[in-house]
């Protein structure tokens, strides 16, 4: 399902940091985030970026292994930019880049995206009682 990006847009591998954390910092699920703790994420994960006029407007980052598994995380896109399908472009971007073709199980944790990931084919994990987690409760936004 490929997604065309508006005129003036650009999808771009790679993510500035910088841009990353000052949206990040203030999102629900990393509030807070240290920008060292972005810039080691980025440096350590596949991303993808969407920029505008030289400007990161958003970005979604991939933890993978290349040949099995992916964890999508900290999929953005600006406010003043939203409503433009952009991130229909993101997943759309990150499901047919080449290096990420052949995936056995694609992964994702989200409080109010579903609609978004559904378009794409995710669903809910069927089997709960298979998945677990370890989260700290010290760095929890």
């Amino acid at each position: 399902m490929s997604v065309a990006l508006p005129q003036g847009y650009a999808l771009r591998e790679g993510a500035d940091p910088v841009a990353a954390h000052a949206y990040l910092a203030r999102s629900y699920w990393a509030a807070g985030i240290p920008l060292e703790t972005v810039r080691r994420s980025l440096e350590n994960s596949f991303a993808l970026s969407i920029v505008h006029e030289g400007a990161q407007v958003g970005m979604a980052r991939v933890i993978t292994d290349f040949a099995t598994y992916a964890y999508v995380a900290d999929v953005y896109v600006l406010e003043a930019h939203r409503g433009r399908g952009l991130s229909k472009a993101l997943i759309a971007g990150l499901r047919e880049h080449p290096r990420l073709q052949g995936l056995r199980r694609w992964a994702l944790c989200t409080q109010d995206a579903q609609a978004l990931y559904r378009q794409f084919g995710w669903v809910e994990y069927p089997y709960p009682e298979r998945m677990m987690t370890l989260d700290d409760p010290a760095l929890q936004p």
